[in-house]
């Protein structure tokens, strides 16, 4: 009798966790379809800004490959001052605090620009292939 109980609570939890993980998988899917929507919106809304700015788009793409190679630049001088200084970094606190409040924010802001005229400045079909 008592093996009968255990066994039915188990059946139980069992027939409920497998509930909870469709459920799950349905919620998943519902995130996942909201992603690719978001994703496809916006590629519709970069491509009609580009159709309605043409050569801004252009003048974009430019100013992307330009700022690429300063950032090329930046990356090997901060990979420089990494390289120089790595050992003061492990044992100083203050070192390692220097070396982010130098490169840190500079590094950021020229990332976050070098997407956005990288987004902006790239064919629409390339955009389309992304999505």
């Amino acid at each position: 009798m008592q093996q009968s109980i255990h066994a039915d609570e188990t059946s139980a939890l069992l027939k409920r966790m497998i509930e909870l993980q469709e459920r799950q998988a349905l919620l998943l899917e519902e995130i996942l379809q909201q992603q690719v929507n978001t994703q496809k919106q916006r590629s519709a809304e970069l491509n009609a800004w580009r159709k309605a700015h043409p050569e801004l788009a252009e003048k974009c793409r430019m100013a992307a490959e330009a700022l690429s190679k300063v950032h090329a630049d930046f990356l090997g001088t901060l990979a420089n001052e990494v390289d120089d200084t790595a050992e003061d970094m492990i044992d100083s606190e203050y070192m390692l605090s220097e070396f982010v409040d130098r490169f840190g924010p500079r590094i950021a802001h020229l990332n976050g620009v070098l997407q956005m005229l990288a987004q902006l400045g790239a064919p629409a079909q390339a955009m389309k292939a992304n999505s």
